[in-house]
């Protein structure tokens, strides 16, 4: 059995997994298998207009009875800053050229927007049993609101300070994720991705540090790390590259071929894709302007100047500028459907934490 229930009890799911929420990668496909397979299904949310969230719950809802998890940005938004913007567009400028692509032509707006009133609503129209933030918490009178509509609210530390953060603003538990992880960092009290810890480092302390359960988050795509996780006083894992290899997601067959082909040193944190750091896997802009720049706008304005090559290039079948993200753990993923490997990782992490009893 498992050494720590709360948060199977907290969430009323089969297994103390949540699948990862990742905003472009997946839909309610990858949410109902996982959920079929016994872990809290996660919707990214961020990028999705209201009607489209609600259309996907619907969905969800259709297919399955298990408890779902919806996942909102909520940072600061800040507006677009012309002179980093132009400055931005020069260092791009080579890359147009390349595609044929006219730099002076407007970008469409990248579309990651913070939970607000109006997603609020959605909340408390739909009701679903989870929500879950990246980026901290968003203000009170929102929170406020969805903890009214019957929700359970988690949300990501990157740091102790973070976690206790959290759990002094009504976080019902933590996502402590590691260096190792996948996708933006959920940093929001600090910018020094220099001191960020691993899982394995950060896990423990985040434990001894605060009361409610702790998902343990990063580098984690078995059953060695869930039993490890659990040793380390986690209630739980939050795991995201591995379904990734899943036919349930949304990658692109250039994207799953590269999550295939992923090495344990494929990965790097970068701030060019989007202007926040974001761990991935090295593509040819990450590797010649950055990974991290000073040049790159602040986020989500990065991304606005790079949807044109990333349009020209994908149309080539290049990913030179698609975000890949992916964890360290991205070698260790297997290509099965997202219910099956559910119950596999439980299976083979509940065969390790009995051993580890006897």
């Amino acid at each position: 059995m498992w050494p720590d229930r709360r948060l199977i009890d907290l969430f009323k799911i089969e297994f103390p997994i949540v699948q990862a929420p990742m905003a472009g990668l997946q839909d309610a496909d990858l949410v109902i298998a996982a959920a079929q397979g016994g872990a809290l299904g996660s919707l990214p949310c961020a990028m999705l207009s209201a009607d489209k969230a609600r259309e996907q719950i619907q969905i969800i809802r259709q297919r399955v009875s298990a408890p779902v998890n919806m996942n909102f940005f909520c940072h600061t938004a800040v507006p677009a800053d012309p002179s980093r913007e132009a400055a931005w567009k020069e260092r791009l400028s080579p890359y147009h050229q390349e595609l044929g692509l006219d730099p002076a032509t407007p970008n469409n707006a990248a579309n990651r927007a913070p939970f607000d009133a109006a997603m609020c609503e959605v909340i408390e129209e739909l009701k679903p049993e989870i929500v879950s933030f990246h980026f901290g918490l968003p203000e009170q009178a929102l929170l406020a609101r969805v903890r009214a509509a019957g929700c359970k609210v988690i949300s990501s530390a990157t740091t102790v300070r973070e976690a206790i953060w959290l759990e002094e603003n009504g976080a019902d538990a933590i996502i402590a994720q590691g260096a190792e992880a996948g996708g933006h960092r959920g940093m929001f009290l600090t910018e020094n991705i220099a001191e960020q810890p691993g899982t394995f480092a950060l896990v423990p302390q985040v434990v001894d540090a605060v009361r409610v359960p702790v998902i343990a988050a990063g580098g984690i795509a078995d059953g060695r790390g869930i039993a490890a996780a659990f040793a380390l006083g986690a209630a739980g894992v939050q795991i995201g590259t591995a379904y990734l290899h899943c036919p349930e997601s949304k990658v692109s067959a250039p994207h799953r071929t590269a999550l295939a082909q992923g090495r344990d040193d494929s990965t790097v944190i970068t701030n060019v894709m989007t202007g926040r750091p974001a761990r991935g896997l090295v593509n040819r802009v990450m590797r010649e302007v950055g990974p991290i720049s000073h040049l790159a706008p602040e986020f989500p304005h990065a991304a606005t100047g790079l949807g044109p090559l990333k349009a020209a290039a994908e149309k080539q079948g290049k990913l030179d500028f698609t975000n890949l993200w992916a964890g360290q753990a991205v070698r260790m993923g297997r290509d099965m459907p997202a219910a099956g490997l559910t119950r596999a990782l439980a299976g083979s992490a509940l065969a390790r934490l009995s051993k580890m009893a006897g």
